[in-house]
């Protein structure tokens, strides 16, 4: 399934995913000096809170208008291939990803990657997607495309690993895991709601479906989710649950 983002739309709704990422920024340590990749740059926001460490920082992204948003605010991006990575080997002391790897198709071709542009004794630091993540809200998308005849449309969208079936993967691309923890956010959605997040974080599905099908399989989909996700004063908090780790190389 295409990932398409609109940068604006991302702006608004996905606010909390820099927001909320402090913790693995913690986990990061980012030091005066160091040559830090930023692995899924998105918009670029997290990328100047690293440089604001006086860290040397570059950001990538796949989708060229991220790119092209991050580079507006000043960030070094650059539209690039997490499978192929436009850098020398050993090129970083750090590669830092924020809510960007379960995105991705081919996961041992990208930790071989990341392996690659690291330094001996550079650390890869991330947070993702962890198993159980948006589990009520996938489950009710999923039936309300099948509502409309639209199954498996959602199939294979994200990758959202159990800590065991990741660490076994960092190990086996030459990983040593320093750290892994996995752990429930449920995190709170701005006005909108599911409707403002399935249109950005499921643009790419949503495209793919008639026109006169999108709204219908929106409006289901929040209706299936109202009782389990919506509070009494209509606030929506979506099941998040998130991996994150430091595996050194």
């Amino acid at each position: 399934m295409p990932q398409t983002w609109d940068p604006q739309s991302y702006g608004r709704t996905g606010a909390f995913v820099h927001q909320l990422a402090g913790g693995v920024l913690e986990w990061l340590d980012a030091q005066p000096g160091e040559r830090i990749l930023d692995l899924g740059c998105g918009d670029g926001q997290l990328t100047l809170r690293l440089a604001a460490s006086g860290a040397q920082v570059t950001g990538a992204d796949l989708s060229p208008e991220m790119a092209a948003a991050a580079r507006a605010r000043g960030v070094d991006a650059q539209v690039a291939n997490a499978e192929a990575l436009p850098f020398a080997g050993a090129a970083f002391d750090a590669v830092f990803s924020n809510a960007a790897l379960h995105w991705m198709r081919h996961q041992d071709a990208m930790l071989a990657e990341v392996f690659r542009v690291l330094r001996a004794g550079g650390r890869f630091v991330a947070e993702m997607g962890g198993h159980g993540n948006i589990a009520a809200l996938r489950v009710a998308f999923i039936a309300a495309l099948a509502r409309h005849g639209l199954a498996g449309r959602e199939d294979e969208v994200n990758y959202y690993p159990t800590a065991e079936s990741y660490t076994r993967r960092l190990e086996q691309a030459g990983f040593r895991v320093a750290r892994m923890a996995h752990f429930p956010r449920p995190t709170p959605l701005g006005e909108g709601g599911i409707a403002a997040w399935l249109r950005t974080f499921r643009k790419g599905v949503l495209d793919t479906l008639p026109a006169s099908l999108q709204q219908a399989v929106i409006d289901d989909t929040a209706e299936l989710l109202s009782t389990a996700l919506r509070d009494e004063h209509g606030h929506w908090t979506a099941d998040y649950v998130r991996l994150r780790f430091i595996a050194v190389k």
